[in-house]
């Protein structure tokens, strides 16, 4: 058994995981949000926070969850 690995098995292992990375970014292209038309360097994301849910009697207002934005 060899205590060392090849640098041409290295340079093969790294082209496919590039290549399956690129094959997955299609896949998780409809799960992230993209902003077209940026001016400028950067640009900002709305971030919903987490929210505490409330119980609602029955027939009673349902509760806001008070959530929180940033940036």
């Amino acid at each position: 058994m060899s205590n060392s690995i090849d640098n041409a098995f290295i340079q093969e292992y790294q082209t496919q995981v590039h290549i399956a990375y690129q094959r997955m970014g299609s896949k998780l292209s409809n799960t992230v949000r993209i902003k077209n038309d940026v001016k400028g360097a950067s640009t900002v994301f709305q971030v919903v926070g987490k929210g505490t849910a409330g119980t609602k009697s029955r027939h009673g207002l349902v509760p806001t969850m008070d959530v929180n934005h940033q940036q």
